[in-house]
């Protein structure tokens, strides 16, 4: 197989998107850039854009659905597996111009795996309620992808060619072409400032003030009692929707920018992620996460206001002892995967400020075994240290316990694994999922022995403030 890469000019990446997003299996992962504005943060530089699969990836319990050229195979075991199986057909032999620089991002896998598919690695009782029955796995793999190079600013499109399926590979690289075309010649952004929204009726959540009190209260007994030293805590919010989830994304970045979002179009369901927030990066063996713990809304008003919030923040003994314990948590998980004594601590504490909110982010690194695969590495880390608690087995048990419904991809991750082996991932938090008419987001945070349980619910409220605004503004 050979790799053919094509170049074009700079285009905005929501723009050209938009002609495809109502495609089935349609993918954007958006790093938030919005037309000439500066980068969210120095992570912007990429966005990936993906159409028409050579082949699917449903996983619902313990049978994963492999659909290729329309022909079917139901195989039971572990899905991630199933999946590097899959993806390992995917292999070149050179670069059509071999002395160019393998791009960034490849042809490969690009999907989500949600925070329920850690039940099929841990051991987690089925307590909760699964409303919404969304699959606990969604890959495609892509042997055509767009990729917008915010460093260069210039477009790519790069395709994996070879003789087999070449009618098909050259149909999906022919319509891009096409439609980068149409958008090079195009100068205003094709949906504007009118959104055509989803409208929304009333909202519900599955905790009140008072359940979330009594949750509050079950996890600082459980603190006290040995049992853990972290949970996180979330309440799900819902509300029946018609109209285009698209657009609602689209509204959602403008208002948002946010540098690991993304909008994934399956037959079942849509995902809105405006995700601030990466779970695992591995390329050419170099393993990074950055867990965020530690967060307060932002004042656009008062400046000066605003600064001496992320001050507080930057300064908190409480926040920074919850970011510590995920820091420590991430470092044993990833020493499972990585070579040893590469693990270290290069960024503790770091501040970031976001459209909405300050957070503490911390990096940790690390060197995949030889023998491993990315994947191996996201099956011992599932799902994100952030997200779940200390220890997190006991954590997650907790959770499943006081949470009411499954968080079902709340929590997991979207990510894209290249033909290389190369992962990029997100914690999938700020992300609305639209299913069978109803749209469902969750929000949460971190408690430790003194939490204060009024403050931990207005973090909750100021979380979700960006999701509920793009529904029912």
């Amino acid at each position: 197989m050979n790799l053919i890469i094509e170049e074009f000019d700079y285009l905005d990446s929501a723009a050209l998107f938009a002609r495809v997003a109502h495609q089935d299996w349609s993918i954007f992962l958006d790093s938030g850039v919005i037309n000439e504005q500066p980068p969210v943060t120095k992570h912007a530089d990429f966005d990936v854009l993906a159409i028409k699969p050579v082949t699917t990836l449903t996983t619902t319990g313990e049978l994963t659905v492999v659909t290729q050229q329309e022909q079917t195979k139901i195989i039971s075991g572990d899905p991630l597996a199933i999946l590097q199986g899959v993806l390992s057909d995917l292999e070149f032999d050179q670069l059509a111009k071999p002395e160019e620089p393998v791009p960034a991002y490849l042809p490969g896998a690009l999907g989500y795996f949600s925070y329920d598919l850690a039940r099929r690695y841990e051991t987690i009782p089925e307590l909760a309620i699964n409303d919404e029955q969304l699959p606990e796995m969604a890959m495609g793999i892509y042997d055509c992808i767009v990729l917008i190079d915010h460093r260069a600013e210039k477009t790519l499109l790069i395709t994996l060619h070879d003789t087999q399926n070449a009618q098909q590979r050259n149909d999906i690289s022919k319509q891009w072409r096409q439609l980068i075309e149409l958008q090079i010649n195009q100068t205003c952004s094709q949906l504007g400032q009118q959104f055509n929204k989803l409208t929304s009726s009333e909202m519900l959540e599955n905790m009140s003030r008072q359940d979330y009190q009594h949750c509050f209260d079950s996890v600082r007994r459980y603190i006290v009692e040995g049992d853990c030293y972290q949970v996180n805590l979330a309440k799900q919010f819902s509300t029946t929707v018609d109209g285009d989830p698209w657009q609602t994304y689209y509204y959602l970045r403008e208002m948002s920018p946010a540098p690991y979002g993304a909008y994934l179009n399956f037959p079942f369901a849509q995902i809105l992620s405006n995700s601030p927030e990466s779970f695992i990066q591995c390329r050419e063996c170099k393993v990074v996460t950055s867990p965020i713990k530690g967060t307060r809304p932002r004042n656009h008003e008062n400046a000066a206001r605003d600064k001496e919030i992320a001050d507080e923040l930057f300064n908190s003994a409480k926040d920074r002892a919850e970011n510590l314990m995920i820091v420590d948590l991430m470092r044993n998980d990833l020493s499972a995967s990585c070579e040893l004594g590469s693990v270290t601590v290069p960024k503790l504490f770091s501040l970031h400020s976001f459209a909405n909110v300050h957070h503490l982010i911390s990096t940790i690194t690390g060197r995949l075994k030889q023998d491993l695969h990315s994947l191996d590495l996201l099956r011992r880390c599932f799902p994100g240290g952030s997200i779940t608690g200390a220890p997190k087995i006991r954590a997650m048990q907790i959770i499943e316990e006081l949470e009411p419904h499954r968080r079902g991809l709340y929590c997991g991750t979207i990510a894209y694994i290249g033909m290389n082996g190369d992962m990029e991932s997100n914690i999938a938090i700020r992300t609305i999922v639209v299913k069978d008419g109803i749209a469902r987001y969750s929000a949460g945070g971190g408690l430790v022995i003194d939490s204060d349980s009024d403050e931990e619910y207005q973090e909750v409220v100021d979380k979700a403030k960006m999701m509920t605004e793009a529904l029912f503004d």
